[in-house]
């Protein structure tokens, strides 16, 4: 069974006869078996997939209405809920929390006929981007397994790359799909804020994080965008998307199309091999027609502090929840005073859910506000003018999706502001609400290096349509695992 093939083709595939959807699920939980073990992206398996698929081959057989989905193996990250399934965040405080209902993204896609393998791993409530902060040990890039897969997202991409689902949903919330992405050779997406449904995603920061899909190919991107995106009367910031068919039109070309290549983010501290990647990249992007200059946006060198500020207060809002006696686990309450259990419950946390919701309690308080909290939001402000002043002279940006390469599990761990400063190239379309995506481009030294486009907000559709442009430059080695 060729488990190497995109979404859109596993559904022609089913579609003409040539395998069934039960034999194609089994191979992909047979690959799961035999590979995850060292890879570690799943954090359950769904035991009900195979009869899941049984059911689809049925309702083919029989001639029934199917969904468009056709039964395709997905992975979801483990803070999006589906009903009745384990939903753990990553995190020893919902070792044992089952959801009670489905989020949006995957009732639609039940709707559609997908089949859920198995939720995925990631950094502890999507705090990292690494995947070394799950409580349940990191995840590890198919590529070399000493490396890391980039985060939050890790099980989503390292599931994809590795062939144990044919697309994932993942969450971003400053790069949380798309680092993963450019860091396991994925196509990663960051919708307009609001064009995909929140709801059933359990809270980091709710002004700028979205679900976003992991695929192999842009066009598998854009199939699913189409079912996951629109209004949602349970998010009042959604969006209507005005039925866009995202896949129409994919490979209209991006001839005459201006790009402005970003220069904060091909400056001080990116890698040769990723500098020369992009460089390759932008005389790409020419060679099919566009016109690339550089564009400056001087409030980029200030988009990481802005964000942490930023994401850590709603953080620390929206892991107030997390006490021990609405969320949490057994723990008996004789013995302590209300500060002092709470206290010792969450312990459970671990050391950046901590450490973040402490610099969310701090920065916001009395006192300090006016120069951390508010000073970000003035930031955030002034990026986005910027922003959108670019996109009255460019119709995409470019950059690399991150700037240095993956980098060994454990090598930056004890250094948070290094770490932090590998968001650099991402947060600003989560800080300013645009679309983005990190397409696979080059391998050097046997790593992934992604590319990074983005376009004015609702230019979704326009997106694809250039980052599909790019893709079909590009001939990448398999995954060797």
């Amino acid at each position: 069974m060729n488990l190497k093939i995109s979404a859109l083709e596993f559904i022609e595939e089913v579609k003409t006869g040539n395998i069934s959807v039960e034999d194609f699920i089994s191979a992909t939980i047979d690959q799961i078996k035999n590979i995850d073990e060292k890879l570690h992206a799943f954090l359950h398996v769904n035991p009900e997939s195979v009869e899941q698929a049984k059911k689809i081959d049925k309702k083919i057989k029989l001639g029934e209405k199917v969904g468009s989905c056709f039964g395709m193996p997905i992975s979801i990250k483990d803070n999006i809920c589906i009903k009745n399934s384990k939903t753990t965040c990553a995190s020893k405080m919902l070792e044992n929390f089952t959801a009670p209902y489905d989020a949006t993204v995957i009732s639609k896609l039940k709707e559609q006929d997908a089949i859920f393998v198995g939720k995925v791993n990631l950094d502890e409530f999507a705090m990292g981007l690494t995947t070394e902060f799950s409580a349940f040990g990191p995840s590890r890039n198919p590529w070399n397994t000493d490396y890391v897969p980039g985060g939050s997202s890790g099980g989503s991409a390292v599931s994809v790359s590795a062939f144990e689902c044919v697309a994932s949903l993942g969450s971003d919330t400053g790069g949380s799909v798309r680092n993963p992405a450019s860091f396991c050779s994925t196509v990663g997406y960051k919708p307009t804020y609001g064009l995909i449904s929140r709801y059933g995603l359990i809270s980091y920061a709710n002004s700028i994080e979205q679900i976003g899909p992991i695929t192999r190919t842009v066009k598998d991107t854009a199939f699913l965008l189409n079912i996951i995106s629109g209004l949602d009367p349970n998010d009042n910031t959604t969006i209507d998307s005005g039925n866009a068919d995202f896949l129409t039109d994919i490979d209209s070309g991006i001839e005459g199309k201006k790009i402005g290549v970003i220069q904060e983010m091909i400056g001080d501290g990116i890698d040769p091999a990723v500098l020369s990647a992009t460089n390759d990249a932008v005389s790409k992007l020419e060679g099919l027609g566009a016109i690339c200059e550089p564009v400056s946006i001087d409030m980029v060198k200030y988009s990481v502090a802005s964000y942490y500020t930023i994401t850590a207060t709603e953080a620390g809002s929206n892991l107030a929840r997390f006490d021990n006696l609405r969320y949490g686990y057994d723990l008996p309450l004789e013995g302590y005073e209300f500060n002092s259990y709470i206290s010792k419950a969450r312990t459970k946390f671990g050391p950046e859910v901590i450490r973040r919701m402490i610099l969310g309690g701090f920065v916001p308080s009395a006192g300090h506000a006016g120069k951390y909290f508010l000073k970000s939001l003035k930031v955030k402000s002034k990026l986005t003018k910027e922003v959108n002043d670019a996109f009255t002279k460019f119709d995409y940006l470019v950059a690399p999706t991150v700037p240095v390469l993956p980098f060994k599990i454990g090598e930056k761990i004890d250094d948070p502001i290094a770490l932090f400063l590998v968001d650099i190239n991402t947060v600003i379309a989560n800080l300013t609400g645009i679309p983005s995506i990190s397409v696979p481009f080059s391998i050097s030294n046997g790593l992934p290096i992604g590319i990074q486009l983005l376009a004015k907000q609702n230019d979704d559709k326009k997106l694809l349509q250039a980052a599909r442009a790019l893709e079909t430059t590009v001939q990448l080695p398999e995954v060797p695992i």
